[in-house]
């Protein structure tokens, strides 16, 4: 035949069957799309119709091209109609009674060189396989949705497949624009092994009251450049679709971060799946809709009952990047800031780092010359935190060690004022131990910026168990006027993003150690599949290994969870000195800088 698997059948017409059939009868497949419901088949129909319609708006394709697209796609309510597919893919509900039951049937009604493929992203492969009478010619073939915009297409086989079967689907999915994807049999695979991990403890923190809904979703967006949040993706999923992923993984890994959280269960049972049901982690105003509306649980508009300090001065602790970016924030919003070093040397460094920065802005058109003079202007650097007397609010940004940071607030307690506001950016440490070196600890709050300060609009508020009302209360006014978001968080290991990131990163050393898949493989399943800006191991090598396993070390301590002990590769690479782009290697070479 001209086109290699030029009929291939699709068994089940629901949202993912019906754009796995759009995808191939537009790339020239003949497609035969398979549903009892008649429906289903109506709606498939409907939205392949729609969807050229716009693609000839759009002046993609012609009318004569739509109308051959059209032509190649016919539906059936009868299972042989497969009978004539060179390749078949089931996309029916997550069930192996169900998905067996269709595997059985095709055996007596398909060729023996039929190709038969399983859409399942979370029960075995070759559990499946084992059922047909032609396991050789089983394998997985996981789109991700929507399937006309993603990329990924992870090709799954199990022990028992022939490998002309995986070569044969992976030139499909090549031919079709998609990025495939070769992984081994085990739920999950390399996507949705790592990403339901993740929702899972997103989910478990929002049970724990830890943060509110929209705080751990903006936190995981604006932290980490993802497009939607953990909630909201459980919503879209579906929750019930979630605990059945998670629920076989845990089978298979007897895992605790795979262990589907309690409010998982509790929402699937209640009918609140998400989306489709107009009501999940959010209510929706319609079933099946993405506009999201108001309910109890809704924070309410205004400020707070309690009014804040007044800030008119910022005291910044440190001179490294992360001091220099937050002394920027605060000068560019029109804050009078002292940037305080050991020693003026390193003040006026770190000062100097500011003033580059802010002439790229410029001839970036971001700011305009005057701008940047009265905000350089507003900066004062100072050898010594003696210049922190009249400050309204210090923030520290020195090295990540307990006991330095313990030093310099004991220093802070001595020097600022009475009523002025101590702040930590630390990312791992307990407050409360920094606020304890204090004779305020009152005072003492976390103000946890993200890297580049200037560029990311998040800040997780930290407060203790001794912070004082009105502390909070100032820094997120402080928060509104320098432009970042803030979420609210309590003081423990990780806050909001590094501790739903780190497992993440943990659980993708964890693959490659098991020589599941290459570091390759997953940043593409992660970046094509979930839509991450970067992939675990690019993010690592930018982090810093020193710095992930030190994060790691700190949530493992503080949860003692044997899922978050960190993988032992890490380990190696950064006693090895591998710490990333820094040092010119990590888990890839890099170029000295």
């Amino acid at each position: 035949m001209d086109t290699p698997l030029g009929t291939i059948a699709v068994v089940g017409l629901g949202t993912m069957g019906t754009g796995i059939a759009e995808v191939l009868a537009r790339a020239g497949h003949q497609v035969i799309g398979i549903d009892t419901s008649d429906a289903a088949a109506r709606r498939a129909v409907a939205a392949l119709e729609a969807a050229t319609a716009r693609a000839v708006r759009r002046e993609r394709i012609t009318d004569r091209e739509r109308g051959e697209v059209l032509a190649r796609f016919r539906t059936s309510g009868d299972l042989r109609a497969a009978a004539e597919a060179e390749l078949v893919i089931e996309v029916v509900p997550e069930s192996y009674e169900i998905k067996q039951q269709v595997f059985r049937e095709l055996d007596a009604i398909v060729s023996p060189a039929t190709i038969l493929a399983t859409g399942t992203n979370a029960l075995s492969v070759t559990r499946l396989a084992a059922e047909s009478l032609r396991p050789e010619r089983v394998l997985g073939l996981h789109f991700f949705n929507p399937a006309p915009a993603m990329k990924l297409v992870e090709v799954v086989s199990s022990v028992l497949t022939a490998p002309p079967a995986v070569e044969a689907v992976t030139a499909l999915a090549r031919s079709l624009g998609k990025e495939p994807v070769a992984v081994g049999d085990r739920p999950g695979f390399v996507a949705d092994g790592l990403l339901f991990g993740y929702l899972n403890q997103a989910a478990a923190m929002y049970e724990a009251n830890y943060a509110s809904r929209e705080d751990i979703d903006a936190a995981m967006r604006l932290g980490c450049g993802l497009p939607m949040g953990p909630l909201a993706l459980l919503d879209l999923i579906g929750v019930d679709t979630a605990r059945t992923v998670l629920e076989a993984m845990y089978a298979e890994s007897r895992d605790r971060l795979h262990a589907p959280a309690p409010v998982l269960r509790q929402l699937s049972d209640a009918g609140l799946t998400g989306r489709k049901a107009g009501r999940g982690f959010y209510t929706y105003a319609e079933p099946g809709g993405q506009e999201v509306v108001p309910d109890a649980l809704t924070p309410k508009d205004g400020s707070s009952a309690v009014a804040g300090r007044p800030v008119r001065s910022v005291g910044v602790a440190g001179s490294g990047t992360m001091a220099s970016g937050i002394a920027e924030v605060f000068a560019k919003a029109g804050y009078d800031v002292v940037l305080a070093a050991r020693g003026q040397e390193k003040a006026d460094a770190a000062k100097g780092r500011i003033a580059r920065s802010l002439e790229r802005s410029v001839a970036k058109g971001r700011l305009t010359a005057g701008a940047r003079d009265a905000a350089l202007d507003r900066i004062t650097a100072a050898g010594s935190l003696d210049a922190f007397a009249g400050v309204d609010l210090a923030v520290e940004a020195v090295a990540e060690d307990l006991a330095v940071k313990q030093q310099l607030f004991g220093a802070l307690d001595k020097v600022c004022r009475p009523g002025a506001v101590l702040a930590t950016t630390t990312s791992s440490l307990p407050v409360v131990a920094i606020a304890r070196a204090t004779s305020r600890p009152e005072d003492v709050i976390g103000m946890h910026f993200f890297n580049p300060a200037p560029a990311m609009k998040l800040v997780e508020v930290v407060r203790t168990v001794l912070t004082a009302d009105d502390v909070h209360a100032t820094v997120r006014e402080v928060c509104a006027v320098v432009r970042k978001h803030p979420v609210d968080c309590g003081d423990r290991a990780g806050f909001i993003v590094n501790a739903l990131l780190f497992p993440y990163l943990n659980n993708a050393i964890k693959m490659v150690e098991e020589h599941y898949a290459s570091l390759d493989d997953i940043d593409a399943a992660m970046k094509l599949g979930g839509g991450y800006p970067m992939g675990p191991f690019e993010l690592l090598d930018v982090v810093g290994l020193d710095v992930s396993l030190a994060i790691e070390k700190v949530l493992h301590n503080e949860f003692r969870d044997p899922g978050l002990a960190p993988a032992p590769l890490l380990e190696h690479l950064v006693a090895a000195g591998c710490l990333g782009r820094k040092t010119g290697r990590g888990f890839r070479e890099h170029a000295r800088r």
